[in-house]
Order: structure tokens, then C-alpha cells, then sequence
């Protein structure tokens, strides 16, 4: 099986589609709810049209071999097939890595990991601000939100949808959490069935907390996954703590 360490490191391959088919799904799988690795699929969107125009420019191998003999097209076809398979495949991880370098050397890193202890938790909660979750849930209209409040806990939510051919993409905005929590938000079906959005961690800071010492804990969490349901299909929303706490509850 797959670790997440692993799965972290396959973004670059499945961008560029080196991945097989079961290994893509399982990435896939895991990037639902990872936005680590969403962010960091977002980075590398611009390589697949660098990667075209680098292929256009390259010559293909068949333009520089004799014309064979009728008896031997088959096999040279099958054989020039083969090349270029491989050709394209060392290509493409050569742009990749020089792709990565030039982000880490001009821009240096979107998000920063804390390597020496394997744990990324800050480093998804550092990139929930500004990040694509937020520049997701500023897209979406107000007619497609909906919001709420748990008298109990305090927390507050609001939910942005997009209605998908494969479901629902659906954007969080989470305020007035403390921490340290592992949370997950769930959709609940009219049908009762449940799926997991997606799920991250809450430090000691918490977000959302307008009187915090902490200033990146005064503003909101944002986070965001997908549904395998339309939006018509939902009843609720709930933001759940790993052990099974509702922490708020949005009517869809």
C-alpha cells in the first residue's frame, strides 16, 4: 500500500500523467482530501503546456533512420514505437525536474514542510490562507452558500457549492475553532449516506478567533474537497471532529 509520504511525492507524476491507472486512482483518493498536494497540483497546472511546446520542437526519431525494406516495417515500426515511448517518457521527467528547480531557485517553496519532523500539519494550515480554497469560496456565489452557527460549541461555518459532472465541489469556511482538533467535513445524503469532504488538523492557535494573540489564528480556516453527490442530493453538511464530535452543522 501506498504511504502518504509517498502519495505527497506522486504530484509531480500525476501531473504529467506518468502515473498508471491505479496508481493515478489512488493519488486521486488521497488528493480529495489533502490540500498539500491540491495546492501543490495547482503550482505545477502551467507545465502541461510547456511540455507540449517542448515536444512540438523536438524532432521524432523516424526522420533520421533509412527508408527499410518492405519486410522490415513491422518490426521497425514496432521498435520506433517503443523509442519514442521511452523518449517522451525521459522527456517529460527531464522538464519536470528542471520545472521544479526554477520554482524552488525564483520562487522558492509554496508551502513550507518541516522535513525534520515529518509533520505537515502547519504546513497545510499555513497555506489555507490566501490559498486556493480561498480563492475558490471568493468564486462562488452567495446564492450558492449556505451558513451556521452551533449554539453549543460556537463554531461557525459556511459552505460554498459547485455542482460537477462527477458530484459536488465543495469549499469551506470554518471560524471560531480552537484546537489542537482533527476534523473532517461530511455531507449527509437525503438518502442518509455519508461522505467525507475532506479532513485536516487544528492547531492549539485555532482559526477564526477575532480577540486571538495569534494573528494568523484571527482569521478563518478554508478548506475544500469533493462529494461523489449533486448538490440537490444533500441534506447537511457537518464539521466533525475525528472522534465523532459535531463541532457545527450546515443545512444545505
Amino acid at each position: 500500500m501506498t504511504s502518504p509520504q509517498e502519495q505527497h511525492a506522486d504530484v509531480g507524476a500525476y501531473a504529467l500523467g506518468l502515473l498508471d491507472d491505479a496508481d493515478a486512482t489512488r493519488f486521486e483518493t488521497h488528493l480529495a482530501g489533502c490540500e498539500l498536494c491540491m495546492a501543490e497540483l495547482d503550482s505545477l497546472a502551467g507545465l502541461e503546456p510547456l511540455l507540449a511546446e517542448y515536444a512540438a520542437a523536438t524532432p521524432d526519431p523516424r526522420a533520421f533512420l533509412p527508408v527499410p525494406d518492405s519486410t522490415d516495417d513491422a518490426l521497425l515500426g514496432r521498435l520506433l514505437d517503443e523509442v519514442a515511448e521511452v523518449r517522451a517518457r525521459t522527456r517529460r521527467r527531464r522538464m519536470f525536474l528542471v520545472a521544479a528547480a526554477a520554482v524552488l531557485i525564483i520562487g522558492g517553496p509554496l508551502i513550507t514542510v518541516q522535513a525534520t519532523s515529518g509533520d505537515t500539519t502547519s504546513a497545510v494550515a499555513e497555506h489555507a490562507h490566501g490559498g486556493p480554497a480561498e480563492e475558490a469560496f471568493d468564486l462562488i456565489p452567495a446564492s450558492a452558500k449556505v451558513s451556521g452557527t452551533d449554539p453549543a460549541t460556537k463554531v461557525s461555518a459556511t459552505i460554498g457549492v459547485e455542482k460537477k459532472a462527477w458530484g459536488s465541489h465543495v469549499v469551506l469556511e470554518l471560524g471560531n475553532v480552537k484546537g489542537p482538533l482533527r476534523c473532517s467535513l461530511v455531507a449527509v445524503g437525503k438518502n442518509g449516506d455519508q461522505q467525507t469532504v475532506t479532513t485536516w488538523a487544528v492547531g492549539p492557535w485555532g482559526y477564526g478567533i477575532p480577540d486571538s494573540p495569534h494573528e494568523t489564528a484571527r482569521t478563518p480556516l478554508y478548506m475544500h474537497g469533493g462529494a461523489a453527490m449533486q448538490p440537490n442530493e444533500v441534506d447537511h453538511y457537518e464539521v466533525r471532529t475525528l472522534d465523532g464530535r459535531t463541532l457545527v452543522d450546515v443545512k444545505a
